[in-house]
């Protein structure tokens, strides 16, 4: 299965779709994302459910409110045009 994120930030989503894929089975589980920050791969790492984790870029940290630093902004509302 693949788990396709523009953004991995604190890893908590991703970590939730890598719970939920393999509690329904799911043998291999690969997330791929354009952009990470070192804490989010962390928190995936550390949770043992990614078999791989796929990024093109990693950024330098997060911010206090746990955005990704420099970033992008935000990937939703530029997918969906709402910025």
């Amino acid at each position: 299965a693949l788990i396709l994120d523009p953004m991995l930030a604190t890893g908590g989503s991703c970590v939730h779709a890598l719970e939920t894929l393999r509690a329904s089975g799911a043998a291999r589980v690969t997330a791929v994302c354009v952009l990470a920050a070192p804490e989010g791969i962390e928190r995936v790492r550390e949770s043992g459910l990614a078999d791989a984790v796929c990024v093109a870029a990693v950024d330098e940290s997060l911010d206090h409110n746990g955005f990704i630093l420099p970033g992008l902004g935000d990937a939703g509302d530029r997918q969906f045009n709402l910025s």
